[in-house]
């Protein structure tokens, strides 16, 4: 049963990580801002190297029915940017940029929940890693996606004059 389950993770772990890659690219390539543009970009070029990645394992388990140890890097990424005034200044609160950060969000906290869980169920180290690595690679972006709606949040307090006093 371990191993059935385990196929199916890594299947719909290399799917989550599809869609978050297209959604990323679908919204690097409608904004109008470098910067944002920039991150977003970013964060499709990570997706994509967690498809690569688990398609490595998915294969390696088909053939094998165990996980490898894979090289686990973690070289700086979208996690390590830091925000910006000029990002934050180019994203409007209210606008289609911020809709996309708040899918995103939720997008992030999807898959740590996923990677999270199988990392404590998993009985092969090796999977048990695999899953741990990606569920911190997922929390970094949660990360920096909760900042910037955080500051997002506080611009649309500021300009609507929202003060409880």
């Amino acid at each position: 049963m371990e191993k059935d389950q385990s196929n199916e993770i890594l299947k719909s772990a290399i799917l989550m990580e599809k869609r978050g890659k297209a959604f990323y690219e679908t919204v690097a390539a409608q904004t109008q801002h470098e910067e944002v543009k920039k991150i977003f970009s970013m964060m499709a070029e990570e997706e994509q190297g967690h498809i690569d990645f688990l398609s490595k394992q998915f294969s390696s388990y088909n053939r094998e029915k165990k996980f490898v140890p894979l090289e686990l890097t973690t070289e700086a990424g979208v996690a390590d940017l830091i925000l910006s005034p000029e990002v934050k200044q180019q994203i409007s609160a209210a606008g289609y940029e911020a809709a996309a950060i708040s899918a995103a969000i939720d997008m992030e906290t999807k898959a740590i929940d996923v990677y999270s869980r199988r990392a404590l169920e998993a009985t092969d180290p090796n999977e048990k890693e695999l899953y741990r690595w990606l569920a911190d690679w997922e929390k970094g972006h949660h990360k920096i996606l909760h900042e910037l709606n955080e500051d997002l949040k506080q611009s649309i307090w500021f300009d609507n004059h929202f003060w409880p006093f």
